[in-house]
């Protein structure tokens, strides 16, 4: 591990590598600090660019986007009371009352330094956490990556905004749309209507219609011009002591992030809502939860982007993508020709060290642009929502030829774009979707590569133990939201 890290710091001291940092980490501030937009439509919007570059800065630009955009997510939510990131929802619950009494820079100065405090810790946690995952995952064979990849499909109702039919509506779309092109074992063409799909729908530029155009009709739906800041004219940094008193809380949400952040699908959100409710349930001040406290700034932060962290874990040893970001971050890995799993430590380590590094060194850097500029990312919100629609869209479709040089990208993009806001108008949200995507090839082969060596034989699935216990838990997660549902139903009737 430590002959990794030196190699993987030294390519951090590339010029290039260095540039694409900095680069990363102010757009990631540019993306969350605008009301609508989120870590993911930033990295897939930026993927088609990092084409022509090399794997490590390209890598290190799209990880440094994930968190630095989670980092400015907390700016709208506490000056308009306006989430960048849905996790960014729990911080508005008392950051958004603090600005309103006139703490505006103290309650800023909490999100940033937690934020910072939270990546740092996590970062170090998945240093000492992701090699000995991915030596587990190199035992697997057919049966355990087909049930690992049964695992990231059962959590869908965890990536979703709606309920479970609509999520299942969304998978199995998203698993018809793998079909088409080459059949991965016999090599058989399948529902290739047109040439141009005989290698299957472009991924990349069905992730940026599903992703990123399906948000611009979304906010040219929604415009109605910049929301006013008010009374905020001048931010007040506080003292650094008023700031670390709060260190407890900061390291109780970190590590509540961390690990809530590995379990694929519990997501930035969950983190959040479960270190805030430890945060009151341990505070003596319970009351003043939802109306001002600091504590709940912090809980929430550290939490957010610890998970971050966290969920790069499954990702990177696993290939199991446990968040929307994560998905499109796999999209960032293919289009270099890499593979996430366990060979990527062994084939390519310098790609995951990278990452590592990138998050250790950029967690302090973000966090002195976030306190440094406090002043321009509030202004960041005034942008009307018209303009920024047109922008995004402009580089939607051009980051979509310029991935593959080709008309039918965009083509591809639009439609997309179109099917992606009229399925979010019905409750369908496109990450069960992009899932599929990214996980149907895995399924599919290694089911029929399984079925192959035990020559039909279905019980070759659940004869092998890791197999069987990791059927048994996509089981379990998929029936959770469902047992769940029944219960409040129950209890309603019952009253």
């Amino acid at each position: 591990m430590l002959e990794n890290l030196t190699s993987a710091f030294f390519l951090m001291l590339n010029l290039n590598t260095a540039f694409a940092l900095v680069a990363g980490i102010f757009i990631g501030y540019f993306v969350g600090a605008l009301p609508g937009l989120s870590s993911s439509m930033g990295m897939a919007l930026l993927i088609p660019f990092t084409f022509g570059m090399e794997p490590v800065p390209a890598m290190v630009m799209l990880v440094t986007i994930y968190m630095a955009a989670d980092f400015a997510a907390a700016i709208p939510a506490i000056l308009v009371n306006a989430p960048g990131q849905p996790a960014a929802a729990v911080t508005a619950f008392d950051g958004f009352p603090m600005r309103e009494r006139g703490e505006a820079g103290l309650a800023l100065t909490l999100s940033v330094v937690s934020s910072g405090v939270g990546a740092v810790i996590a970062v170090i946690f998945l240093i000492f956490t992701a090699q000995a995952m991915a030596n587990w995952a190199l035992a697997f064979g057919p049966a355990e990556y087909f049930a690992l990849g049964v695992v990231g499909l059962s959590l869908i109702s965890a990536l979703s905004t709606g309920g479970m039919l609509h999520a299942l509506i969304g998978l199995f779309l998203g698993l018809l749309i793998t079909t088409v092109g080459i059949d991965p074992i016999e090599g058989k063409q399948r529902y290739v209507i047109t040439y141009s799909l005989i290698d299957g729908i472009p991924f990349l530029p069905a992730l940026i219609g599903l992703f990123a155009l399906s948000e611009v009709f979304v906010l040219i739906e929604e415009s109605r011009g910049a929301t006013k800041l008010h009374s905020v004219e001048r931010l007040v940094v506080p003292k650094i002591r008023s700031v670390f008193k709060h260190f407890r809380t900061m390291l109780q949400g970190s590590v509540l992030g961390y690990f809530i952040g590995v379990i694929p699908g519990a997501g930035s959100s969950i983190a959040s809502l479960v270190s805030y409710g430890v945060a009151r349930n341990l505070s003596k001040k319970k009351s003043s939860f939802g109306r001002g406290n600091p504590e709940g700034v912090v809980a929430s932060e550290s939490a957010n982007n610890a998970s971050v962290c966290g969920a790069l874990a499954p990702l990177l040893t696993l290939g199991i993508p446990g968040s929307a970001s994560a998905a499109v971050l796999i999209g960032g890995l293919t289009i270099q020709g890499l593979q996430p799993g366990p060979f990527l430590f062994i084939e390519n380590p310098e790609i995951p060290y990278s990452i590592f590094l990138a998050l250790l060194i950029g967690a302090p850097l973000m966090a002195a642009l976030g306190l440094f500029g406090a002043q321009l990312w509030a202004r960041v919100t005034l942008i009307p929502r018209g303009v920024v629609a047109t922008c995004v869209a402009s580089i939607s479709l051009l980051g979509s030829y310029a991935a593959t040089n080709s008309i039918f990208a965009i083509y591809i993009t639009v439609i997309f774009g179109i099917a992606g806001f009229v399925m979010r108008k019905v409750g369908i949200h496109p990450a069960p979707i992009v899932l599929a995507l990214v996980l149907g090839d895995l399924v599919e082969s290694n089911f029929r590569r399984g079925m192959r060596t035990s020559s039909g034989d279905l019980s070759y699935f659940v004869d092998k133990p890791i197999a069987a216990t990791l059927l048994i838990v996509a089981l379990v997660v998929l029936t959770l939201p469902l047992i769940g549902r029944l219960r409040r139903r129950n209890m309603q009737e019952e009253i």
